[in-house]
């Protein structure tokens, strides 16, 4: 059933008492739960229920007792002055004071976050109470300002998507932010892989399965839902939420260390692989116990795969293929236990399952993003891998490569569109609150011109992505390589350009915030500096663009005239 503005308003109502996936709650809790909502940032601010007054606001303008005014909320810097990164002078200048308009020109609202507990006093007698209608929302929420989030979740009708999708979304954003944002900021910083806790608690909640997408290895899991949509009715709309709001955590290399490797490495295992394979190698990467990654990609041979030099050698008893050769800029592949690899064999070329052992040597890659992608370059030096390790045909492993690079590129246009996205969600937020020369961003045309561009370019391309979903929906996966080809190259091409326009309008935005990698420009300077990595990976954004032209040029009909 399609969605349309009143069954979105009942969906995020539904949502507020839902149940986190992987949280079993004793009837008490719920009790609990259901007698006092989880409290959210804006609302800290009513806990100690002190007003206070503007002359007790006043008496506090000394060094010694200083408070000061943010969005309503007072709060007692005295002592906390002289940790002040900004410096001690400049916080101690604003005593007595409400600074809500340099506070949000100079920080980002997760330093409220982060002292607020500590910090504030109580609110102010003459400032509007907190209320749902005028408090900030959370990361774990989704976006109240236009165009920061699809349509059908800002109350648009959808012919696409069911109340299903809508709550999906809510309960995967809030799942990620209880659950990984904190280490994914961290990781993206300090460059540390996920941790295996993360991957098992994505394995419990059924994520590591969901974004392979809908089909027969969501059986190897024991759940009956992922995130309360049903496995049943799992399709590859679901799957793409998935992909946005891991996207939509803004940590590049982390969220890639999150499982992209998985996400091209495994399919292959499940569809062509053999029955034990499927079994247990599916299991224990679906389930967060293990980690897997596609290793294609080699010094020699990038878009050229048929190029690649890595050789597979059967050994005179026919029990085993000797393994020699390299594989570079493989995502995850430092930290993977296993590695879906394509060799060159005695006829052509084939696709093993290689395991880490003897032989198998990993070392990092330094790119643009954060070393916890795992990005790797590996060697293999006469590794032993038994013939039941073959994927599918020897020699017939090209074809599996290529069955599921159609699905590789519609996972990149998810992401990239997610993180441009939520690039325009930055960009507005800066505009609103940023004043210069005398009033906000957003009433300088230029600025507001920028803003169009990127809206108008992130929907469209947002609008081709659903409509190709859709055929996605209701082709069999073998179809969809010949039938959407053309058209899904076409669109990752597209995608990555408007992520590169996004980018640029962004920065110029931010001026040299965004050229900054903390405070309030860093996810812009992560986007910039990381974007394009969508516009290589999955296919370059020159072959993507030909490809998708050379498919077209088949349809022609000979008739065709002028």
């Amino acid at each position: 059933r399609a969605v349309g503005p009143q069954s979105v308003r009942a969906s995020v109502r539904a949502f507020a008492s839902a149940t986190p996936p992987g949280q079993q709650q004793t009837q008490r809790q719920q009790q609990q739960q259901q007698q006092q909502p989880a409290t959210t940032t804006a609302q800290i601010a009513t806990m100690s229920g002190k007003t206070v007054t503007q002359r007790e606001l006043e008496e506090h303008s000394k060094p010694d007792s200083a408070w000061i005014v943010i969005d309503g909320d007072v709060y007692d810097v005295s002592k906390f002055a002289a940790m002040h990164p900004g410096g001690e002078e400049l916080l101690r200048e604003y005593a007595g004071q409400d600074c809500t308009e340099v506070f949000y020109g100079l920080h980002r609202h997760e330093v409220i976050v982060k002292y607020q507990p500590r910090l504030m006093v109580g609110r102010l007698e003459t400032a509007e109470p907190r209320s749902e209608d005028n408090r900030i929302r959370t990361t774990a929420e989704l976006s109240g300002i236009p165009y920061c989030e699809p349509p059908a979740w800002q109350g648009a009708f959808s012919a696409y998507l069911t109340e299903e999708h809508i709550k999906l979304r809510h309960t995967v954003r809030k799942w990620l932010d209880e659950n990984v944002r904190e280490e994914a900021e961290a990781g993206e910083l300090n460059g540390k892989k996920p941790s295996d806790e993360i991957f098992k608690k994505m394995g419990d909640a059924g994520l590591l399965a969901g974004r392979i997408g809908p089909g027969e290895h969501l059986k190897l899991i024991d759940r009956k839902d992922i995130f309360g949509f049903p496995i049943e009715k799992f399709d590859y709309f679901a799957e793409g939420i998935l992909h946005e709001e891991v996207g939509r955590l803004a940590c590049p290399g982390f969220v890639d260390g999150l499982g992209s490797g998985m996400c091209i490495g495994l399919p292959p295992v499940l569809q062509f692989g053999p029955d034990w394979m499927k079994e247990k190698v599916g299991k224990e990467v679906l389930g967060g116990l293990k980690r897997i990654s596609l290793a294609i990609t080699e010094p020699f041979a990038g878009s050229d795969v048929a190029g690649l030099k890595t050789t597979a050698k059967k050994t005179p008893d026919g029990r085993f293929y000797i393994v020699n050769g390299t594989k570079k800029w493989i995502t995850n592949g430092h930290d993977s236990d296993y590695f879906t690899t394509l060799v060159r064999t005695e006829n052509g070329l084939s696709m093993l399952l290689i395991e880490r052992s003897e032989g198998v040597e990993t070392s990092k890659i330094k790119t643009s993003y954060s070393p916890s992608a795992g990005t790797a370059y590996i060697t293999f030096e006469n590794v032993k891998v038994p013939v039941e390790n073959l994927i599918g045909y020897e020699d017939a492993g090209f074809m599996h490569a290529m069955y599921n690079f159609n699905h590789e590129r519609w996972m990149i246009i998810a992401y990239i569109i997610a993180g441009a996205r939520g690039i325009v969600e930055e960009c507005f937020k800066w505009a609103n609150q940023r004043v210069a020369f005398g009033k906000p961003l957003i009433q300088q045309p230029v600025i507001r011109q920028k803003l169009a561009n990127m809206v108008s370019k992130v929907e469209s391309i947002y609008s081709w992505y659903e409509a190709l979903t859709y055929q996605m929906t209701k082709l069999p996966y073998d179809q969809q390589s010949m039938k959407l080809a053309g058209t899904m190259s076409l669109l990752k091409f597209r995608a990555t350009r408007v992520a590169w326009e996004v980018a640029d309008d962004a920065i110029q935005i931010f001026g040299g915030r965004a050229i900054t990698n903390s405070g309030m420009g860093k996810y812009v300077e992560r986007f910039m500096r990381t974007n394009k990595f969508a516009a290589i990976l999955g296919g370059s954004e020159e072959v993507m663009a030909d490809l998708g032209i050379k498919m077209a040029t088949k349809g022609i009909p000979a008739t065709a005239k002028l």
